[in-house]
């Protein structure tokens, strides 16, 4: 999960000034917001073919305490019942003028779901359900394979949304919340397979083991992964520097995690905790989730030069003058001030991995998970490379563009999978790179092509999706098109709508079969290389799993 905020390339909000009143809201809430070929194969078994969305969250309705999103990815009642409008999420509801804040809409008098769907879900609707199942159905046929979903949780967030009359019906627990989204992935899975004909019969398969994923795939179905990306793994907060975990609660954790076959984990999230760093958010966000880093931890981000040419992200409020004169620079914020001020120049985190932190990478590698350095200060990520170099270990993944790139690179020459946020195909008004612009950059950092690469929709993370091109006026996607998998698709009919990429941009799960024949339209020469890779990134993510075990 993610309030977007990137290295490269960014969103920009420019409904955002003009809602000044909503800048409160908008901090408790955004606070939250949330290759060298890899190694082959074990044995003989035939390479999937299809591509992989290593970063999704089709779960996030019951996080957060579960009243923080509208509608589900599935509901016993069907589509009317998991898509149906809230009055917290519509017209003066609680979450009506934050959802505008986001999205940078207008500010809403009303918010039509099913089923007419004239107002949700949209590229933009960051509180609303955007992967209803049949939408990643239309996604699997288009030749999606692996689905990573991360269970994700944020126990400040939770807390929060009382004070604006939206107490969680859940435990705000992050742990907790991990274990629900288990178990409804599980009745997810048993709702399809019930819509299919039976047990066992759906096509959506939940895999907890490498090898799992290779026999779904072989079946030909979607292999959905569990991955969990939450800021007090293991209740491992941090207060005024004392962590308020121990080895043991790490042990534990991890045990648990193994017995729901977690595929990867983020050590670190939004915040700074007991295990190490974060890289911090950028723009607003920045400013959001560092008044929730003080809230969980008691501190704000503390932050000084960086070492070498890798940065973390810069801060909103900045000035180099003020800086030196409050000594920001190495505090973060004089004591008793209400916000801090940073240098202008690049700035690193001063956290990195923490003695508990490498006791719980070094476990993590143990049991052969996928480490994600995404979130990952620049001290924290290098020293978890370290560990890695030093072992050997290329269980490392990143999946939506976060990481420095001098980080991807280091972890791509120890054999880890990359993948990329999946923007709009070309650059936007909200997006200031594309994802055709992202991958070749990719490509030139790491040196070479990828054995397979991967995308990262962060669907239902507090991310906008794509949105319409700017060039699809004079170069759209053709209608109908045909699928990577070879199959011919039109345009997307859900409820009484008809979406249209060219118009709506990517505005639920079913509209990825139609971004990803328009990447591969828009790349023009490079179009065959490209749908190599992406077509081999199932099979480069499953591997890279394999050889971490």
């Amino acid at each position: 999960m993610v309030t977007r905020g990137v290295t490269t390339t960014k969103p920009t909000n420019s409904a955002l000034g003009a809602r000044a009143g909503m800048a409160v809201l908008a901090v408790v809430v955004v606070v939250f917001s949330l290759v060298a070929s890899p190694p082959t194969a074990r044995g003989q078994q035939a390479p999937i073919n299809g591509f992989a969305d290593t970063h999704t969250h089709i779960a996030a309705s019951q996080a957060f305490g579960g009243s923080f999103r509208c509608g589900e990815p599935f509901a016993p009642g069907g589509l009317a019942a998991a898509m149906a409008d809230c009055p917290t999420h519509s017209g003066a509801g609680h979450f009506a003028l934050l959802e505008s804040v986001l999205g940078g809409t207008d500010l809403p008098g009303g918010t039509q779901g099913f089923a007419t769907f004239t107002d949700w879900p949209s590229h933009d609707s960051q509180l609303h359900e955007q992967a209803y199942f049949t939408g990643i159905e239309r996604a699997w046929q288009s030749g999606l394979r692996v689905m990573n979903n991360y269970l994700v949780g944020n126990r400040v967030l939770c807390e929060a949304l009382a004070a604006i009359g939206a107490p969680p019906r859940y435990s705000c627990d992050e742990m907790d919340q991990l274990r629900r989204q288990v178990d409804y992935l599980n009745r997810m899975e048993a709702h399809i397979d019930a819509v299919s004909g039976g047990p066992g019969q759906g096509w959506f398969r939940i895999a907890r083991s490498p090898e799992d994923v290779r026999r779904i795939a072989a079946q030909g179905k979607l292999a959905v992964t569990l991955g969990v990306e939450t800021s007090e793994p293991f209740g491992c907060r941090q207060v005024d520097d004392v962590p308020q975990c121990s080895r043991e609660d790490i042990d534990r954790g991890l045990n648990e995690f193994a017995s729901w076959g977690v595929s990867t984990v983020f050590p670190v999230h939004k915040f700074d905790n007991a295990l190490g760093g974060t890289r911090m958010d950028e723009d607003l966000a920045g400013l959001a989730v560092n008044v929730g880093n003080k809230l969980g931890t008691q501190r704000f981000w503390e932050t000084e030069p960086c070492a070498g040419p890798a940065a973390d992200h810069a801060q909103p409020i900045a000035d180099n003058g003020a800086a030196d004169a409050i000594g920001a620079a190495s505090s973060g914020a004089p004591a008793g001030a209400a916000l801090p001020v940073y240098p202008a120049d690049p700035i690193c985190n001063v956290r990195g991995l923490t003695e508990l932190g490498e006791y719980a990478v070094t476990s993590m590698m143990d049991r052969g998970m996928l480490i994600n350095i995404d979130h990952m200060s620049v001290k924290t990520a290098g020293r978890v490379l370290d560990l890695a170099a030093e072992r050997g270990y290329p269980g490392f993944v990143v999946d939506h563009s976060w990481s420095d790139p001098a980080m991807l690179r280091r972890m791509h020459e120890l054999g880890g999978f990359v993948g990329a946020f999946a923007y709009p195909a070309d650059a936007t008004p909200n997006f200031d790179e594309g994802f055709l612009d992202e991958w070749r950059a990719n490509s030139a950092t790491v040196g070479g092509s990828f054995a397979g690469y991967g995308i990262g929709s962060d669907v239902n993370g507090l991310a906008p999706l794509a949105e319409p091109r700017p060039s699809a006026a004079s170069d759209p996607l053709v209608y109908p098109f045909t699928a990577p998998s070879g199959v011919v698709m039109d345009r997307w009919h859900f409820g009484e709508r008809i979406y249209d990429l060219n118009v709506d941009g990517v505005a639920q799960y079913g509209l990825y079969a139609d971004w990803i024949a328009d990447v591969l339209h828009r790349a023009g020469p490079d179009r065959a290389e490209l749908e190599r890779q992406l077509m081999h990134g199932a099979e480069s993510w499953t591997a890279t799993w394999e050889a971490a075990r």
